[in-house]
Formats: C-alpha cells, structure tokens, sequence
C-alpha cells in the first residue's frame, strides 16, 4: 500500500518527502524495521521511541512518522503528528482495510468480569449461528484457530489488533466481540476498530498507577462510549450502549449518545434484571426480565458477580434480536474459563481453585463466593503486582484478613520493585483487619512455596484458593518473564501425575 493512501486516514498531518513509496508493514519497534517499513516513533513512559528513528532508518524503514520534526536526510519522508499513538491506530485500519467497519463490533470493557463477559457474548452469538471472532486477554480466537496473544497481554497493540480482526473477516466472520482494557482505550490502541455494541462491567479501585485518580481511569473506560458514538456507521446497525445501573460508572457513562441503550442490574430497576436468584456449588439459576420478555438462565458459572456478567451478555443478545432459546444455550455452554474459579482435582479431599483475582472488588467477590463452597476453612494465596496500583495492596490485604482463615501473601509479577516491600504493604491490611502473621497469615516470597504451603496446610473439606494470575503464563521478576502456571504449580504441591 502507498504511504499516501495511509496518511489519508489521518486528518492533521505535515508531510515532508515523497508519498508515493509502498509501505509493507507498520512497526514501531525500531529493531522490527526493514526496507518497505513504516515506523512509527512512539514516546512512552520508559523510552521515547524518537530517540530510535536513526536505528529504524538504518535498517531501512522507508518512512517515519513522528510528533516533532526531526534532522533527517531530505531523501527519509518524514511525517509529523500531534499524537503518534492516535496515528498508528489509524493507519494500522487503513493498512488492513479497515476490517472493523466490515463487521459488528462489540467492545467490553471494566475492571472486573471482561474475559467472562466476553466469552458469554461470544457463546451467545455462535448459538444464533453468527460466525464470530473473540480477542480477549486469554487468547484470540480466529475461527477454530487460537492466537496465542502474549504475556501480560491486555488489549494487543494496534498492528496486532487491526491484523486479528482482518484475518477474521478473510474467515468470513459477522461478529467480533473484543475486550477492551482502560490502558488500551487510553493508549488508542482499539481507535478504528469501529465499535457497535459498548458494554460495562463495572469500574472499581485498579490502575490508579496508570491512571491516577478513579476520575481519570473511569474517563478512560468512558473512551469505549466515546468511539461507539463516533465511529463509522454500518447499514441497519444501530450504536447500542450496555450498561451496569448498579455501579457508580452508571452515572458517568449514561451521558454518552447511543441509538439503544439498554441497562442492567440487579438491585435498581432495570431494563434486563434477574428475578429469583439460586446460587449454588453447581451454578447459578435465576429468571431474566427483558424488554422482550422473560426466560430462564441457567450456568456452571458461580456467584452473583457471575450474574451480573451473564445479564450483561443477555443484553447484548437482546440488542442483537436474538431469540431466548439461542441466548439459553449460549450461556448454558459457557462451562468454565481458564483462570476463573478454574477447579484443580487431584483426588484431594480438600478444594483448590485458581482464579484471576488481582483487585480488591474482584477478590472480595471470589472469597465470599469460596466461604459458600465450603463448611470449612479458606485459605487463600495471593500477592500484588510490582509497578502497579501501590494503593490496592493494603486494601487487598484487608479484604483477605475479613473473609480468608489463613492468608498466605507472595510474589506476583514483582517486576523492579522489592518483593518485600510489596508483602509488607498487603500485610499491612491484614494486620488491621487483627490478623497475625504465623498464626493466620504467612509471607512466603516464593510463589511456588507459597502454593505448596497453602496445599499443605488444607485439611479435609478445606477450600484453597490461589489468586492473582489466572491464565496468565509467566511471572515478571526485574525485567525478565520467567515460564509460570499457578495450575501447574498447585497440581504439583497435589502431586498430580
């Protein structure tokens, strides 16, 4: 593609060099550049990608795009934009086509629930034999093809994410629900994916590193709204908002336009809501009301935060036109998620269970679900992440101190901070909730002598829970991601074969 037909998706610009040169792919890592690459400098918190033009150039980068004017060779074309993250979003869409306005597009975003929620969409969507894409932090789904998205991996890049959506439509996908994380709304990077459907789960106390104040990341959760009202519009597709009347981001996310906007909840009344609510160890059972009616629900998910996820993907199902039975038998196949409430048995006459929980809401919500699992003890394993929101860590503590009989506290993604430090701040909470260390709370660094510790005090009937990582793969120590899996820890604490 001509560099000239990129930067038509851009509308302020200066240009300086020729436009007619073919651009073969876009990167903004300079070690990624060679001859037909557009590079894009990228001025972020640790490295201002302006410093690494030279680098690009010499490997051969046919172009550059940058937010100041640089000394350049006059034969280098060189293009200047206020904000170099804005512009790779947008000519990462133009490079691929603009796959996004080729299908409906349904972002969520939150803090807690995503990854459920999203996966209950998708679900939903293939029992009303739509073809559907799914990029979530787990992995993207691409017809049956899974895509391995990264460590650590939230919302993929702009190149990544517009390439995964391509590639879906190349499948002959009508659907793509996407999830869609703060940092990347704030970062651009979903800017062109052309949104249909915005959904909320909930915005609760996380990022606050990132973002700084609760203000500033639920203005970022409301970026999602934002370009659902902006974005392109598709035929006899409405703009459709979903949102959670029972969370405090109603009142700030209510305001954006929106051709349909359905709400959901439970405690204040709604447009789909849940009446006679059954929870139990083996699902969750209740009767949704809809502007269209009402069914039964039914899933193996458990806990009332699982409620709020599947009424939230019902009221996407609902926008979309979709029958009742297709919405029951969506949500009926969703039997469980990597990282959610993930069950590990062994033969162990005690319960092990890891479950992503890494913010105090979401922690809270997993350890008063374990308290009705079990008759007994819960003993939980978790930690806090290194160069992220410090402010969570005592608040996280306390939560465990309330609702957990034994608390073990280690390491999770430490990265350059001192692990030590990180214990001590969520040990601070559970001192204040009276909890005493080596009575009923441990610091073990180590995660996997934390696990085998936390197995190895369970007694018959006893819950343990391990928090914090999920699904995720790897554990960040410095600057470096080591191989981790808390299930494969846990099952060798069992010793499972």
């Amino acid at each position: 593609m001509k560099l000239g037909e990129l930067l038509s998706a851009i509308d302020q610009k200066e240009v300086w060099g020729a436009t007619d040169i073919d651009i073969q792919e876009i990167v903004f890592d300079s070690r990624q550049a060679k001859p037909g690459a557009l590079f894009i400098a990228i001025p972020g918190t640790q490295r201002d990608g302006h410093l690494f033009v030279s680098d690009a150039i010499a490997r051969g980068a046919a172009a550059v795009l940058v937010e100041r004017k640089l000394a350049l060779s006059p034969d280098v074309t060189q293009v200047v934009v206020p904000e170099a993250r804005k512009a790779l979003a947008l000519v990462s869409a133009a490079f691929y086509g603009f796959p996004g306005r080729k299908l409906r597009v349904i972002g969520v975003t939150g803090t807690d629930g995503k990854t459920t929620t999203c996966t209950l969409i998708g679900s939903i969507l293939e029992a009303a034999g739509r073809r559907t894409g799914l990029i979530t932090t787990v992995n993207a789904r691409v017809g049956n093809r899974l895509i391995d998205t990264g460590f650590h991996t939230t919302t993929p890049d702009p190149p990544d994410v517009q390439r995964y959506l391509a590639e879906m439509v190349a499948d002959g996908a009508e659907y793509v629900v996407l999830e869609t994380t703060s940092h990347g709304l704030a970062q651009h990077r979903t800017l062109g994916a052309e949104y249909d459907v915005a959904v909320i789960t909930n915005v609760t106390h996380e990022h606050l590193d990132y973002h700084r104040t609760y203000d500033e990341y639920l203005a970022a959760k409301g970026r999602l709204f934002e370009q659902l009202a902006t974005s392109t519009r598709k035929p006899s597709t409405p703009k459709v908002s979903v949102t959670n009347i029972d969370d405090a981001s109603y009142r700030y996310l209510k305001q954006f336009p929106a051709d349909v906007k359905l709400t959901y909840g439970i405690c204040s009344p709604a447009d789909v809501t849940a009446e006679g609510i059954s929870l139990s160890g083996k699902g969750i059972h209740f009767t949704a009301v809809t502007p269209q009616g009402r069914f039964e629900a039914q899933s193996s998910l458990l806990g009332t935060f699982n409620v709020y996820n599947i009424l939230a993907a019902i009221a996407v199902g609902v926008s979309q036109g979709f029958s009742f039975s297709d919405i029951q038998m969506g949500i009926q196949a969703v039997k469980g998620i990597a990282g959610r409430m993930e069950s590990i048995d062994c033969g162990q006459d005690f319960s092990v269970i890891v479950d992503f929980a890494h913010t105090p809401g979401s922690l809270e919500h997993v350890l008063e679900l374990a308290r009705t699992l079990t008759d007994r003890r819960v003993i939980v394993v978790f930690g806090c992440a290194g160069l992220r929101d410090r402010e969570k860590r005592p608040l996280m503590g306390e939560v465990a101190g309330r609702l957990a009989d034994v608390t073990v506290v280690t390491a999770e993604d430490p990265r350059t901070e001192r692990l030590e430090a990180i214990i001590d701040q969520i040990a601070s909470g559970l001192e204040k909730a009276g909890r005493r260390e080596g009575i009923d709370y441990f610091k073990i660094g180590d995660r996997a002598q934390a696990i085998e510790f936390g197995v190895s005090t369970a007694q018959t009937g006893d819950l343990v829970i391990i928090t914090g990582k999920g699904h995720e793969r790897s554990m960040c120590f410095g600057e470096t991601e080591y191989p981790w899996s808390d299930q494969d820890a846990a099952r060798k604490a069992l010793g499972c074969k």
